[in-house]
């Protein structure tokens, strides 16, 4: 039984990505790029395990690029200052976690990558809002039906799984970053 669940476990996830269409997952390098160019700076955002994922994606194309002299990219994961997420959730409301964070800071020429296994977290879509409003560049990194934030991402990277098969979509989010981070590294190798 353990073992059955496994084999069909690896296997559907494998299934999801031979559904990828790779030209996301170039349009994402690419973006990255320009950012590291322009000097722009990379937003992460994220709930829960996409919360993890946003503080891995940033750890891996920031210092761990960085270090390697691959990569010099401004990223900053909004998930990982605990005291100003739970000020502004308490004294404002947890919609406005990633909002306040990014309002009056973000720039035109900045990127938010916002991952949501519903696409409909009201914290993403308040902050996706304000920043697509100022003309900023929106990757959405989505599962389930990929909702409001598949729909207006300038780049969608979508996960198309069941309702709340959680552990499917947010191992594909990982594994997305591990493609860029490990593209990084051979490209340079």
């Amino acid at each position: 039984m353990v073992k059955n669940f496994i084999r069909r476990y690896i296997s559907e996830i494998k299934s999801k990505f031979d559904l990828v269409d790779h030209r996301v997952i170039s349009d994402i390098i690419v973006k990255l790029n320009s950012c590291e160019k322009n000097n722009a700076t990379v937003y992460v955002i994220g709930n829960g395990g996409s919360a993890a994922t946003a503080s891995h994606i940033q750890n891996d194309l920031g210092v761990g690029l960085k270090r390697r002299g691959l990569l010099n990219l401004n990223i900053v994961s909004l998930c990982d200052n605990l005291s100003v997420i739970t000020a502004i959730a308490n004294d404002v409301g947890y919609e406005s976690v990633f909002f306040y964070q990014i309002k009056d800071v973000i720039k035109k020429n900045d990127l938010l990558i916002a991952i949501s296994c519903s696409g409909d977290s009201p914290n993403i879509i308040k902050a996706v809002d304000y920043a697509q409003d100022l003309g900023c560049k929106i990757v959405g990194v989505t599962g389930f039906n990929g909702g409001y934030l598949k729909e207006i991402s300038d780049i969608s990277f979508h996960v198309n799984v069941p309702k709340n098969e959680y552990g499917l979509v947010e191992d594909a989010h990982m594994i997305l970053d591990h493609i860029i981070y490990s593209y990084y590294i051979q490209k340079n190798n």
